[in-house]
């Protein structure tokens, strides 16, 4: 029996946009309408009334709050396409998806964003826990209220959630400081750039930063790493004075590691002259990231895959409403190291699914 996901794939489309038509809810550009329903017709669909009642029955509401993107820090953008593209999936089985965003350098929004979130009477929520007291408070209510609820890209343990997802952030540090060492000769010294100090315990930045520590250690490197913490990285000419002159004062640096999504304004701040002498490492596919690492002035980039991340928060979160089932208390997603060669092909679902939307929408 043909299904919703037959004729998307037939089309070339999502199973979302398949739904916008049978429901007729607008959104979609008449050419890739006419196609839809020429293959709907062509394949004798019929919606299934049992699925439908199904729908109606489950009615679910999952409410998720993530920090917002702007045009200078694009990362938030991808987990957002994913959650997008996880909600037009799972319409047709009962379940809406609603997305909150916040300042994430704003402790006071994280915290009124839930509040207004909660207002909705959520089934369940999905939360980037960026800042540990607030979270406390958030949890603290939804326990009270009975609301499930996970955590994405941002582990921190001592919490109820019924899951995590996102990257094993220590084995991607591990990995990192791998790739440094094979990439330098021996007696080099390497530097980590901290942009700013996050609230949370435990995060991403952390685990990343001791999993890079570690790989020295255990496995007896003797090179020296140094660390320079940047307070405010708004501050352009303050920031590349610090930078430079850090260098300029330890000649034996060969190797920078970013524990964040921001190398390619480290890498935009470093001295050119400097800059060609140095191994960049850092992390995300953003496209200012991957600017850096085509024009050579990073050599890899360490993806977390935040597109599946947010995608399949949503669908670990529908099975476990429906089901009340999760495969693990962690969901780690592949550790991808994305070099100027094989860039191209990280993450293909989200970038046609951007341009399917943008197409759909014309």
């Amino acid at each position: 029996m043909i299904t919703i996901k037959d004729i998307a794939k037939e089309a070339n489309v999502s199973e979302g946009t398949v739904d916008r038509v049978l429901h007729n809810r607008g959104g979609v550009s008449k050419k890739t309408e006419a196609k839809i329903r020429e293959i709907i017709k062509k394949r004798k669909f019929r919606v299934n009334p049992v699925a439908s009642a199904l729908a109606l029955k489950n009615n679910h509401k999952i409410a998720t709050l993530i920090p917002e993107y702007n045009d200078s820090d694009l990362f938030w953008k991808s987990p957002y396409l994913g959650i997008l593209k996880a909600s037009e999936d799972v319409k047709n089985i009962g379940t809406q998806v609603n997305c909150y965003t916040f300042n994430q350098y704003n402790a006071h929004a994280y915290l009124n964003t839930f509040k207004t979130l909660l207002k909705t009477k959520p089934t369940a929520v999905l939360i980037v826990p960026i800042f540990i007291e607030e979270t406390k408070q958030i949890v603290n209510e939804l326990e009270k209220l009975k609301i499930p609820y996970m955590f994405l890209n941002i582990d921190i343990e001592g919490f109820k959630n019924e899951a995590f997802i996102g990257q094993d952030s220590y084995t991607a540090g591990y990995i990192a400081g791998k790739l440094m060492h094979l990439s330098l000769p021996e007696q080099s010294n390497y530097l980590i750039i901290q942009s700013r100090y996050k609230t949370t315990k435990n995060n991403a930045i952390s685990k990343r930063i001791e999993g890079f520590n570690d790989y020295f250690s255990k496995n007896n490197i003797k090179e020296e790493t140094l660390i320079l913490t940047i307070e405010n990285l708004n501050n352009t000419k303050e920031t590349k004075e610090k930078i430079n002159s850090f260098l300029k004062l330890h000649k034996a640096i060969k190797g920078i590691f970013i524990p964040s999504s921001r190398i390619h304004v480290f890498a935009d701040y470093i001295e050119k002259n400097e800059l060609k002498k140095l191994t960049l490492i850092g992390f995300d596919n953003t496209p200012q990231n991957i600017a850096c690492l085509k024009n050579d002035t990073v050599s890899f980039l360490i993806s977390q895959k935040p597109f599946d991340q947010g995608y399949e928060s949503i669908r670990l979160m529908v099975n476990y409403l429906n089901k009340k089932t999760i495969p693990n208390n962690k969901i780690y997603l592949p550790i991808d190291i994305l070099t100027k060669e094989n860039v191209i092909y990280n993450e293909r679902n989200e970038f046609m699914f951007e341009n399917e939307n943008i197409n759909n929408m014309g």
